[in-house]
């Protein structure tokens, strides 16, 4: 099987072919050639408007439901829709019913997977039940293909607990995430601050997020191990990862898409799709996410997708549950807010460095893991573009720049 891309812009600083417009032979999976132009015949010919090409995208965090709330969202179709989105591969949260923290339940992900073009990758729950009291089995789920464990959207607030979980997670050189948020400061439903004021909800502080990161930081210090911070979203957040990495800590973090695109102006209409975790703050602390994506000190961006079916989506403020579907919107509120080279490395070589994955180029002889993408299309995101079963997308009706055409695995 030979398959001929055409006229591509090659976007990966560790290819030889970087910002260059090229010809791309693939031949049963693997890159053959790459000339200014390439006459062999192929079983299939790849031509598109300003088509651009990079290392295939993968996204640290993703939610579905199955196992437990298959009707938010199963493997198979998330899958299909993380594809029809750019991404090759994903790392999967443990939010599920049962939660996925045994070994059990990382193979049950890992076969569901079973045979899909998109690889999915497990995270493990880094507590029992993510109840934050006792260890998971870590080290059997990392022998049954867990990359990476953590609590998803559940702070750790026994700092004990934290500081075994590093300590530990050492013998077999673990990563481990950690949701920033202290919780005893946290009984709000969005950012505390003037938005919140006005609309009359309570909100939680941005110290909230801030402390947590500081006794996360200072554990890390005092233990060693790996540690990641998912989906910060503060301009303090920011400063005390950049101390912390001027210090030489093994500490990396990640933004979504959705804080990096808007602010907490989003809830003045009580849009219950911008309640998400952490909540969208102000305007300088997102100015801020994109200046440290830009400077390097958050290492990834993420989609956060997380689906909520509308039955607890379509209920007063309050009541709905957090989170927004996020891959389908993920290019065009990224592409919107940043330029090419300052975030494709954010969601393919850094991340799989991150989380220990192979990491590819766009060079003769590899194998084929490849993004196709037209950077410059602008359209307004609408129901027709969302692929997955539920629909709480904060994107909607959103101006946005930038479309993913396939990817080649």
């Amino acid at each position: 099987m030979k398959t001929l891309i055409k006229s591509a812009t090659i976007i990966d600083k560790n290819s030889d072919f970087h910002r260059q417009k090229m010809d791309v032979l693939i031949e049963n999976g693997i890159i053959k050639k790459i000339a200014d132009t390439i006459n062999d015949k192929a079983d299939k010919i790849i031509q598109f408007n300003n088509l651009y090409v990079s290392n295939g995208w993968f996204d640290t965090s993703v939610s579905f439901g199955e196992p437990g709330f298959e009707e938010r969202e199963t493997i198979k179709n998330g899958l299909q829709v993380a594809k029809k989105s750019g991404f090759t591969a994903i790392a999967v949260n443990p939010n599920t019913n049962p939660v996925i923290d045994n070994k059990a339940g990382i193979e049950f992900l890992l076969q569901q997977a079973k045979n899909q073009q998109v690889a999915l990758y497990p995270i493990g729950a880094l507590t029992k039940k993510t109840q934050g009291n006792e260890l998971a089995e870590l080290f059997d789920m990392q022998n049954s293909g867990a990359i990476a464990f953590g609590d998803y959207n559940k702070a750790i607030n026994n700092a004990n607990v934290m500081k075994i979980a590093l300590q530990y997670a050492q013998n077999f050189d673990a990563l481990l995430l950690s949701f920033p948020q202290q919780n005893q400061l946290t009984n709000g439903f969005v950012n505390e601050g003037v938005n919140s004021t006005k609309i009359g909800l309570k909100g939680n502080p941005n110290v909230a997020e801030s402390l947590q990161i500081s006794r996360d930081l200072h554990l890390l210090e005092y233990t060693g191990g790996k540690l990641h911070i998912p989906c910060i979203s503060t301009k303090e957040s920011v400063n005390l990862i950049a101390n912390a990495k001027k210090k030489g800590l093994n500490i990396t973090c990640s933004v979504s898409a959705h804080h990096l695109f808007f602010n907490d102006s989003e809830i003045l209409n009580f849009n219950t799709n911008a309640k998400v975790l952490p909540p969208l703050r102000e305007e300088k602390d997102r100015l801020a996410l994109i200046k440290a994506v830009k400077d390097g000190i958050i290492d990834c961006i993420t989609s956060d997708h997380q689906p909520v079916d509308i039955e607890n989506k379509k209920v007063p403020f309050e009541l709905a549950s957090y989170g927004t579907i996020g891959l389908e919107s993920f290019f065009g509120l990224v592409n919107s807010v940043l330029d090419l080279d300052s975030f494709i490395e954010k969601i393919t070589s850094n991340p799989r460095k991150i989380f220990g994955l192979p990491i590819s180029k766009i060079k003769i002889g590899e194998k084929a893991n490849l993004t196709l993408f037209n950077p410059e299309f602008e359209y307004t995101f609408s129901k027709k573009n969302i692929l997955s079963t539920s629909k709480n997308a904060i994107a909607l009706q959103k101006q946005l720049k930038g479309i993913v055409y396939d990817v080649i695995i």
